[in-house]
């Protein structure tokens, strides 16, 4: 099969205009006859119902959580991008453009990354005329800072909570929505199955997670925004309830899953204290602006970092990288801190942490300065760890954050499988290798608002409206299936619980496919997962039954997913012979240690066919182009 992006041609900066124009449209009578579905209600999710509904389509928007305000969206901390050029720097759309395919390391499709771009500028109006609380600089302008990756002060912000502001935002959109009876809202349902027609998505199956009761909706199209796969690691910055599960269920009904070695590790979160830990916390890289990261020169230095000299510390990032010093993208700055810390010179329990100082921004801003601009940060870390980081500073070390792999997509954001449609961190399409940062809110929130409503129309407008019934053979097959499959879940009666397989599946995924990953490792840890996965359905013990509220048994088909995805991740990063991004090779570095990449062999999206559980995928590559951004080796010295 050959992969079509559907991008358009001309001028690069002419291309959404055109393709708008070009797309067929549905008109606003004949939109009421159509039937979305939207999976998830974060950013992506929300901003999507919101608008669709807005248009005139009937929404039905399915949120696992109890309420859309819970999506994991609420966590993003330091901000959203936009090349608006408030502080006269030098920004623009180009650049914007720019930064961001150099950041993902070349390994993004430039016409999905120019169109983001361009929509930075109207997510920011958008975001503002609902009443979204930026800060502001004293004379009442929107205030920016800066973030990794740029050399340009681009990132709006709201404290450290801009993903929740956002997110109300989306979701106020939403509740307007529902409350005109456009949107009907199905919270604590979580869906299971995707239902294919005629080669076309027309429904799902949804498990209500506080009755057990299983049900079919049918829809002529189906929108995932479901989130990014983080959480096959076990320990990761994302909320315990994020998954795999609906991308990877859709998957198995034809759609091509695309770059899942592309998983984004984030320089600064709060190391791991204990093997009773859950998750991490992220502490945003917004910290990095004012933040200096360093180590002591002295191997096992155990002095209070206050005693410790200027002349006996090394601040690596600045004396590596002088141009861009400690705002490095953040596969660099996560590499850099695993480098220090390998050599021996770590900090903390285990010598695995660096610091993050504030003592030079505490002086040059005032302690009341810092805490404006970061006081909610400080008091959740204080509130952790138990230190003052006005007073000592923060230890830090990389935690598995963002996936920039998801299902494969076109241009118009419709996978491979017509009428599934994914958006925001579901799918793959904007970040490359590496996603800079404030990037993920940009993404989501332009796929929702901006692209999704344009684009779904040309799809429906070839459709045809007549109804879908729930009712087809397709979809009682497939409800079946998915009731068999619960039942089965509970009838194993093994001897280990849920989370003890997911917590070995994500000890490997982090030791052979982590930071650094080498193809014994991937060899072996590919074994062991496949070994893991038998006993998995041998041995997992779920308690509790299906009619009633049962987590262990929602975390059971999340985990029996991840052990799936885990190892197709795994096949990925062992084929790629190159290192990019945040996917790195220990055969393919440079003399300094950075990523080496081969471009003559792997410039191209790799995008996975299911062909069955105990079976090879089938590998399709769709080339990228780069017709507007000269390929180079990464470099931000």
């Amino acid at each position: 099969m050959t992969l079509q992006s559907n991008v358009p041609s001309g001028p690069i900066e002419k291309r959404w205009e055109k393709h708008k124009f070009d797309l067929k449209l549905v008109n606003p009578a004949n939109k009421r006859k159509y039937n979305v579905l939207v999976v998830g209600s974060g950013l992506a999710g929300a901003s999507a119902a919101a608008s669709l509904a807005e248009l005139g389509y009937n929404v039905k928007c399915f949120c696992f959580q109890d309420s859309p305000r819970r999506a994991h969206s609420i966590a993003a901390q330091g901000g959203i991008n936009a090349a608006k050029n408030y502080q006269n720097d030098g920004d623009s759309v180009q650049r914007l453009f720019y930064d961001t395919v150099k950041g993902g390391d070349f390994r993004a499709r430039e016409s999905n990354v120019h169109r983001l771009a361009e929509l930075s500028v109207n997510i920011i109006d958008q975001c503002v005329a609902q009443g979204v609380p930026f800060a502001r600089e004293y004379g009442g302008l929107l205030a920016n800072r800066s973030f990794g990756g740029a050399q340009v002060s681009r990132t709006f912000y709201a404290k450290g909570q801009t993903g929740q502001q956002l997110l109300l935002g989306a979701y106020q959109a939403l509740s307007r929505q529902i409350g005109l009876g456009r949107v009907k809202m199905y919270n604590r349902t979580e869906m299971l199955d995707l239902v294919v027609e005629d080669g076309r998505a027309r429904g799902i199956i949804v498990r209500d997670l506080i009755t057990g009761k299983v049900s079919a909706h049918s829809g002529h199209a189906v929108v995932l925004a479901t989130g990014g796969y983080g959480n096959v690691f076990y320990l990761s910055t994302n909320a315990m309830g994020s998954n795999v599960t609906a991308a990877w269920r859709a998957h198995k009904k034809g759609a091509f899953f695309a770059n899942p070695c592309y998983t984004q590790i984030h320089p600064t979160c709060i190391p791991v204290s204990g093997d009773y830990q859950s998750k991490l916390t992220l502490m945003s890289e917004s910290l990095r602006n004012d933040g200096r990261v360093w180590v002591p020169k002295k191997k096992g230095d155990a002095r209070n970092p206050a005693d410790i000299p200027e002349a006996e510390r090394d601040y690596y990032l600045e004396r590596k990288y002088p141009s861009f010093g400690n705002l490095v993208p953040r596969d660099i700055a996560s590499r850099a801190a695993k480098m220090v810390c390998d050599e021996g010179l770590g900090v903390g329990p285990g010598g695995l942490g660096v610091y993050l100082d504030f003592k030079d921004a505490i002086h040059r801003l005032s302690e009341a300065g810092v805490r404006d601009r970061y006081g909610n940060l400080f008091h959740m870390y204080e509130k952790i760890t138990g230190d003052n980081p006005y007073k000592t500073p923060m230890r830090i070390y990389p935690a598995v954050h963002y996936t920039m792999g998801g299902l494969w997509v076109d241009y118009n954001l419709m996978s491979n499988l017509p009428g599934l449609f994914v958006l925001g961190e579901a799918n793959f399409s904007d970040h490359g290798a590496n996603r800079l940062g404030a990037s993920a809110l940009m993404q989501g929130l332009a796929d929702g608002y901006f692209v999704i409503p344009y684009t779904i129309g040309q799809y429906l407008a070839q459709t045809g409206h007549d109804p879908v019934s729930a009712e087809s053979p397709e979809f009682v097959k497939a409800e079946k299936e998915q009731a068999e499959k619960i039942n089965q879940f509970l009838s194993i009666d093994g001897k280990r619980s849920v989370d003890s397989f997911h917590k070995e599946l994500g000890q490997l995924c982090w030791e052979y496919c982590g930071m650094a990953r080498s193809d014994g490792g991937l060899k072996k840890a590919i074994k062991r997962v496949g070994e893991l996965r038998d006993e998995f359905w041998k041995n997992v013990r779920v308690t509790g039954q299906n009619g009633e509220f049962n987590q262990e048994l929602e975390k059971a088909g999340r985990v029996a997913d991840f052990l799936e995805f885990g190892e197709l991740m795994m096949r990925d990063a062992l084929h790629r012979e190159e290192s990019c991004g945040g996917h790195f090779r220990e055969e393919h570095q440079t003399p300094e240690g950075e990523a080496l990449r081969h471009d003559d062999k792997f410039s191209y999206v790799a995008a996975w066919e299911f062909k069955g559980v105990d079976k090879e995928h089938t590998l399709h590559k769709e080339k990228l182009e780069f017709e507007f951004v000269h390929l180079a080796q990464r470099s931000y010295k």
